[in-house]
């Protein structure tokens, strides 16, 4: 089987190893695209390719266990076992939303809850790619690297240091000072990452960190790096796996820098290429109002995203004005009939509140997903018999701040009409009795 390369995505020529620190075309400085053997992989049926993925799903044989390293052929099939970096990513709950889906009439509803990983967010599936590319080239390909970096909004970073903690490999995260929670801020610091705290927003962060890789002090992480999507890819072929191999309506995606949108179309796409599926879902991607370049792009009708100053959001992970992978991005939707759709402040907090009612514990990035479901099945877009998954990117445990300031009605511009008061009492039967009684009369 011909290895896995990195190629021009707009289809400049050239081709270049996984184990090559590089980034963006030399010849139009576009981005790349990492490309399979699709012909070698046509090799196996694909009934053969179901039954490997379902044997060694959440098994414990290095490293197939994993979700991601479970499709190991599909991701990175030339890396040896004894490079990977696993901490068993992947492999997480496709929640059925039964009650949520029951108030909007749709029977199937369901949540992937990629949050469940070990740093609390879909960003370690592909961490887990790009850190144990790095360790195989250090390694075996002669790849000098003072450190790994990224800029971040939280959970890029907390994923990044994790990996790198556990590989040996020093790791410098670049922050937008005072925008990033204290449980996100905490990991990477926890991991021993180098933590800069910059005067500046995520776009500001992202450009220092990208100078710093153009002139080799550092190996760049972020979603510019085609290896992270390798690895996120999983979801949507995860998701399909978690279905007896069908394929859902929808799929919506709160999205900021646009990476997973691509990913997603990715998975979805060599899925039905190699026959194992035969359609593709329509793609929603969710941004939040004060940070949504793509949905204004959509809107205009154009086919570029023209980026614009984000505003401060609830949803900090994807308060990005410049989102790296808006041509990936761009592409998935055309090609997955996809729709774009933003959110308000109230509309996800609100939209979050309501899904934790029903037994979620939701970040607000979920809430700008949900917030989009529920607007797109009041327009009759999304039918009551469609089968709808929405992605939740993130742990909402993340985001105490979050959950703290609607319940104590502190968030600016949010209605928090779903709020629940913690009813203070004394230590007195009687009154513990008519506070029980006021709240569940019976």
């Amino acid at each position: 089987m011909a290895p896995a390369r990195f190629q021009c995505l707009s289809g400049c020529a050239g081709a270049w190893p996984l184990t090559q620190a590089i980034y963006r075309c030399p010849t139009c400085d576009g981005l790349l695209d990492v490309v399979h053997d699709l012909d070698a992989l046509h090799s196996t049926r694909p009934d053969s390719w179901k039954a490997i993925f379902d044997a060694r799903y959440k098994r414990t044989i290095w490293p197939f266990g994993s979700g991601v390293w479970g499709k190991k052929e599909w991701v990175s099939p030339q890396i040896p076992d004894d490079a990977i970096v696993s901490l068993d990513e992947g492999g997480t709950n496709l929640f059925w939303a039964e009650r949520l889906g029951r108030e909007l009439g749709m029977p199937e509803l369901w949540v992937k809850l990629c949050g469940n990983s070990h740093t609390g967010s879909f960003k370690d599936l592909g961490m887990t790619v790009l850190v144990s590319t790095v360790r195989w080239a250090m390694r075996d390909h002669g790849l000098k690297v003072r450190a790994i970096a990224c800029a971040s909004t939280g959970d890029t970073s907390a994923s990044l240091a994790a990996y790198g903690a556990t590989a040996g490999i020093p790791v410098i995260v670049l922050l937008p000072r005072g925008k990033v929670s204290t449980a996100q801020l905490v990991q990477p610091i926890a991991n021993g990452a180098l933590v800069l705290a910059l005067d500046t927003d995520f776009d500001g962060c992202m450009k220092v960190v990208q100078q710093l890789a153009s002139e080799g002090i550092v190996y760049l992480a972020n979603s510019m790096n085609a290896l992270r999507l390798e690895g996120q890819k999983t979801v949507a072929i995860e998701i399909v796996q978690q279905f007896d191999w069908q394929v859902p309506d929808w799929v919506i995606l709160p999205s900021g820098n646009l990476g997973n949108a691509s990913a997603l179309y990715k998975g979805f796409s060599m899925l039905k290429e190699l026959g194992i599926t035969h359609k593709l879902p329509r793609l929603v991607v969710a941004q939040a109002e004060r940070a949504n370049p793509m949905v204004r792009a959509v809107r205009e009708g154009a086919t570029t995203v023209t980026p614009m100053k984000a505003e401060p959001t609830l949803a900090t992970a994807i308060q990005i004005g410049a989102p790296v992978s808006a041509p990936r991005a761009m592409r998935a939707l055309q090609a997955m009939n996809g729709v774009a759709i933003d959110a308000t402040e109230d509309e996800l907090a609100d939209a979050a509140a309501r899904a934790d009612l029903t037994g979620m514990y939701c970040d607000p990035h979920t809430g700008v997903a949900l917030a989009a479901l529920f607007k797109l099945r009041a327009n009759d877009t999304i039918k009551a018999t469609d089968r709808v998954v929405v992605v939740s990117t993130a742990s909402g445990l993340k985001f105490t701040e979050f959950k703290v300031g609607y319940h104590e009605r502190a968030l600016t511009g949010v209605d928090s009409r779903r709020a629940n008061d913690t009813v203070n009492l004394p230590p007195d039967f009687g009154q513990v009795v008519d506070a029980i009684q006021k709240r569940f009369p019976g």
